[in-house]
């Protein structure tokens, strides 16, 4: 069984995580942080049994500050 690895955007709502999946568009949520992704596992399972994606070259993702105010 092949393994692939995808990004979790985490963000809490009210008194919930929510966990995105950008590079799928998959979301779900949880009351932990570790609940949000183990959804969000699930649910990009899920999705790509029905909807393959083709393989492509995995994004860069990084931080950077600004100075404001």
């Amino acid at each position: 069984m092949a393994v692939d690895t995808f990004t979790a955007i985490i963000h809490k709502e009210g008194k919930l995580y929510v966990a995105q999946c950008p590079e799928i568009g998959t979301a779900s949520q949880g009351k932990s942080v570790e609940e949000a992704i183990d959804n969000l596992k699930e649910a990009t399972e899920l999705y790509l049994e029905e909807f393959p994606v083709p393989k492509t070259e995995r994004s860069i993702m990084t931080t950077f500050e600004i100075a404001h105010g």
